[in-house]
């Protein structure tokens, strides 16, 4: 196997839009995007992109200006990415369903004074009140009509008009067409891949406030060609990847779009998981990519309408985000006739670390095995430094070109988070097999400390899955006077079944220790949910603790 210094000695880093510019020369005329049947070439995104570029430079975009983008999922995402690092700006990925709160904190925090986003309201009335709020100077707006095919257009305008946003004729107002005046090309910009900033990524902020990573050139190309190197069977050219995860998060950008562009791949671009409309997508265009998260899996093996579906053209899945349950995995590609894979990675590694194979040669249960020029190794969960025996339980670290330079104005997050000799703290714990193959048991701030043990969420609710009743699952730690904290479940069932908390008490007698059984059971319709789709255990945590609390103030 190639050493990572072997890898990394035979990799140069590049600028991320020298991608694009390789593809629109190699597959100019093929097809780069399609928008709810309307279809754009690489050579028209290459223009386009290009066209935005200068109309940006003209703005004043260059080296060290942070260009906000609140976008779902169109060309004009792909088109302004690639628009503002060809210029040496730095994106920054805004979730056009953040509340007007959470877009004024990010674009304060990022130094985001331009942000470009659509002319729907749902969208650009919360950005035009960050605006208001003096958070931003500039807002770029993107015309939905440019991305619908003639027909959806006309029925668009007829129908839907009131989902349109009124655009004020200022200078605080930029239109998509009015940058595209300013020439075809724009002036040259040298940029150093290893120092420039290409995108600023925030984390969700689960564990407090949400940070952003500071993701270079280099990082990001190094991920391009690590995904690469794990989808060495794609055929350059011919692929059409579904795209259906929201490219303003890592994974999506990156494998979604990023690979997508290297492999002249057509983006099947879906705004949102809307099931019908997925399906009609993968039949419509005969995908064969399908990076996604395993609550898409569950979904697309779980519904009536899948039968009625011919998903025989999906030929690679990768599955990331989350946990994929064995049961999800299995039935998924009993379904589709696909491999589905698990791989890891975090928003400060670009995000890919690991991935299973994409042979029969997986392993169900583990995250695989590290992408080339990627070191790991696991360390003791108290102290943080010392290494645990090979095959022990330690808190995986990370190091490889993909890993990011720091967190933006975070000196302090950075020093905690990567070590003197460029190792990343995951926060995740697990162990490596003698193969190689590695397997993560939990988060750290997952640990439910029961009884002076650690338990493992991530264990039960493997346990749980196993149940066939059973479609989704959240385990959290709940307060218990004697044991300190005791393991909850949150149970969704599948359609037309019904199990009680004993039954399930007594199902896992059999697949859990006595210190791993929960103590309590609830049964819901739906769990929480993040954007990307998922399972959210932050939600939970909190109603629980406001439960509790409400409950001692009644006593007290």
């Amino acid at each position: 196997m190639t050493t990572a210094e072997e890898w990394n000695a035979a990799f140069r880093p590049r600028p991320v839009h020298e991608y694009l510019e390789t593809s629109v020369a190699q597959f100019g005329p093929r097809p780069a995007a399609d928008f709810m049947g309307k279809v754009w070439t690489y050579a028209e995104i290459g223009a386009y992109a290009d066209r935005v570029a200068a109309g940006l430079q003209a703005m004043g975009v260059g080296p060290g200006v942070h260009v906000g983008l609140c976008l779902p999922n169109t060309p004009f995402y792909t088109i302004f990415y690639f628009a503002i690092l060809k210029v040496g700006g730095t994106v920054a990925n805004f979730n056009p369903l953040y509340v007007e709160r959470e877009i004024a904190f990010q674009a304060r925090d990022a130094d985001v004074r331009i942000m470009v986003t659509m002319d729907l309201k749902v969208i650009y009335d919360k950005v035009e009140a960050v605006r208001k709020e003096r958070a931003l100077d500039k807002i770029v707006v993107c015309p939905m009509s440019f991305c619908l095919p003639p027909l959806k257009k006309v029925l668009f305008q007829l129908f839907k008009r009131k989902e349109l946003a009124d655009i004020p004729r200022d200078d605080a107002h930029i239109r998509f067409e009015e940058l595209l005046h300013s020439g075809a090309h724009p002036e040259p910009v040298a940029i150093d891949p290893k120092e420039a900033v290409a995108v600023l990524q925030y984390t969700g902020g689960t564990t407090g406030v949400p940070k952003g990573a500071m993701l270079t050139h280099a990082n990001l190309s190094a991920n391009i060609e690590q995904m690469r190197c794990v989808f060495a069977k794609a055929r350059p050219g011919e692929e059409k990847m579904l795209c259906v995860l929201p490219f303003f998060h890592v994974f999506a950008m990156t494998v979604g779009q990023n690979l997508s562009v290297l492999l002249g791949a057509e983006m099947v671009l879906q705004p949102r998981f809307e099931l019908k409309a997925l399906l009609d997508a993968i039949k419509r265009k005969r995908v064969t990519l399908f990076p996604g998260v395993p609550t898409i899996y569950t979904a697309i093996s779980n519904a009536s309408m899948t039968a009625h579906y011919d998903l025989s053209s999906i030929n690679l899945c990768i599955s990331g985000g989350a946990p994929l349950p064995l049961e999800v995995m299995e039935s998924f590609e009993k379904l589709t006739g696909c491999i589905l894979v698990e791989g890891y990675g975090l928003t400060e590694s670009s995000p890919v670390a690991a991935v299973n194979p994409l042979d029969e040669s997986r392993r169900g249960g583990s995250i695989g095995r590290l992408v080339p020029g990627t070191e790991a190794r696991f360390v003791n969960i108290e102290d943080r430094v010392s290494e645990v025996a090979e095959g022990e339980k330690g808190e995986l670290m990370l190091r490889g070109p993909q890993v990011m330079k720091g967190y933006w104005k975070r000196d302090d997050a950075t020093q905690d988070t990567i070590t003197a000799d460029g190792f990343l703290h995951t926060g995740d714990v697990g162990y490596r097999d003698p193969d190689g193959f590695i397997f993560l048991v939990d988060r750290i701030k997952d640990l439910i400390l029961c009884s002076g043990y650690n338990v493992y969420p991530r264990v039960i609710e493997e346990a749980i899955y196993q149940n066939a009743a059973v479609d989704e699952t959240i385990v959290i730690a709940v307060p218990d006077e004697y044991r300190g904290q005791s393991p909850k479940a949150f149970i969704k069932l599948k359609e037309g079944h019904s199990i009680t908390a004993q039954e399930m008490k007594a199902f896992l007698k059999d697949h859990l220790s006595t210190i791993e059984l929960p103590r309590e059971y609830e049964f819901r319709d739906e769990l929480p949910k993040t954007m990307v789709g998922k399972l959210s255990k932050k939600e939970l945590v909190e109603e629980e603790e406001r439960k509790r609390a409400e409950v001692q103030a009644r006593s007290a």
